[in-house]
């Protein structure tokens, strides 16, 4: 089977011991309890949407106002994120990785070879 190469994208974003996990709807817990040493993990598509899911959760966890852009700026999200961390650097954390995954892709019809 041939295989095609396509490209993912994983945002690692937390801050030891204050990562939570909301636990709303566990059966024997309260809404909203949470559980500590967690980070939150996404995984997307392109490079952008991990760098607009990485502004977005800092702007969050910093109280800030969520930015609509048309474009978003790798660079800028870098400084504010490095900036976020730079509040305490001994429990935050952040990280932008990028995968490139094979995928088997089955033939699905094959070429009419010519009979004689």
């Amino acid at each position: 089977m041939p295989y095609e190469v396509v490209s993912a994208y994983t945002l690692v974003l937390g801050e030891h011991p204050g990562d939570s996990v909301d636990r709303a709807g566990d059966p024997g817990t309260e809404d909203h309890d949470v559980v500590p040493g967690r980070p939150e993990v996404s995984v997307h598509t392109t490079a952008e949407d991990a760098w607009r899911a990485l502004d977005a959760g800092v702007r969050e966890r910093c109280g800030m106002r969520p930015r609509p852009r048309r474009r978003i700026d790798p660079d800028a999200v870098v400084r504010l994120a490095d900036a976020w961390r730079a509040g305490d650097p001994g429990t935050r954390y952040w990280q932008v990785t990028a995968h490139r995954l094979p995928i088997m892709v089955p033939e699905l019809a094959r070429a009419v070879a010519a009979v004689r």
